[in-house]
């Protein structure tokens, strides 16, 4: 089932330190739903065939330029038909100097009037890839994610299987904890998933006969991180006899999460395997396939068993 995410516009004022010139209600009541934002050139030249009301309006020089060429009557009914669509908030960008006609059409229709002292583009850029990441679509995955060798390394299995017990071996060799039990996946892009602890259990790790503990506290700031892209999934599965798990590793399997096919592995779990050694070694492997060389592709070739 899709869901769709909002943010609310304080946290974009805040993000962004706006100069709030016009809020008809708090700014946490008024929640941004798009991650398109629009430039209202044409809507100024009064066309609005395809408007999308639910988007930010961004005013840079160009637009307000436009508007400084009509008469003040004129520049009023083009500025009433715009903010009639009730956008979710228009942003007025370069610190430029607003007639009273934005701050009275912004009251009259209840419309946030916000203003920034940076440039257009750069503004549109920064707010864009801020909605990606705000309300990008998201899953809750169980398991835990690490980054090695600057690899996201996702680790999948069973409750038991040994998955927080490996993260804390990581940890100890010098790479980092971004989230354990509880895994928030978005996907930030149409290639990318990044993935973050829930707020109220970031840091934590549950071993089993320990308890909880707080990684950060005992190894240090440097051994845990926010946020990482999901470059690998491990599936950890205690070992079965009878399952042929593959040698070579000519198979380029994936998983699908959140529509995207993530390379992925499967590492068979038994005593005396270091399995924290194992997952140093897929995370550099994988580095290597991205870069373009394959090692099982490469054997078979010196041995004259590549396909042609």
């Amino acid at each position: 089932m899709n869901t769709t995410h909002t943010v609310p516009l304080s946290k974009i004022i805040k993000e962004f330190s706006l100069e709030t010139l016009n809020m008809p209600l708090t700014d946490e009541e008024i929640l941004i739903s798009s991650t398109d934002i629009n430039r209202p050139g044409l809507q100024m030249a009064g066309y609005f065939k395809f408007f999308d009301k639910n988007r930010i309006q961004i005013i840079g020089r160009t637009e307000n330029g436009f508007l400084e060429h009509f008469t003040e009557e004129k520049a009023r009914d083009r500025l009433k038909e715009l903010f009639a669509q009730k956008p979710p908030a228009v942003v007025i960008c370069h610190d430029l100097q607003v007639s009273d006609i934005y701050r009275q059409m912004a009251a009259k229709y209840d419309v946030p009037l916000l203003r920034t002292k940076v440039t257009t583009s750069e503004f549109e850029a920064a707010l864009i890839a801020f909605l990606n990441l705000n309300l990008a679509p998201r899953i809750t995955q169980h398991g835990v994610l690490v980054e090695v060798y600057g690899e996201g390394i996702l680790l999948l299995g069973e409750s038991g299987v040994g998955k927080s017990e490996t993260a804390i071996e990581l940890v100890k060799r010098g790479h980092r904890l971004i989230a354990d039990d509880a895994v928030e996946i978005k996907r930030v892009s149409s290639k990318s998933l990044v993935g973050s602890a829930p707020d109220n259990i970031r840091h934590f790790i549950e071993l089993r006969g320990i308890g909880i503990i707080n990684a950060s506290r005992i190894f240090g700031a440097g051994a845990v991180k926010l946020t990482e892209k999901i470059d690998l999934v491990i599936k950890m599965e205690p070992w079965d006899v009878n399952k042929a798990y593959d040698r070579m590793g000519l198979e380029n399997k994936t998983t699908e999460i959140l529509g995207l096919e993530i390379p992925s592995l499967t590492i068979p779990v038994k005593p005396g395997r270091n399995l924290a050694i194992i997952i140093e070694v897929a995370a550099m492997n994988n580095r290597q396939k991205k870069l373009g060389y394959n090692a099982a592709e490469d054997l078979l070739k010196k041995l004259g068993m590549a396909e042609n």
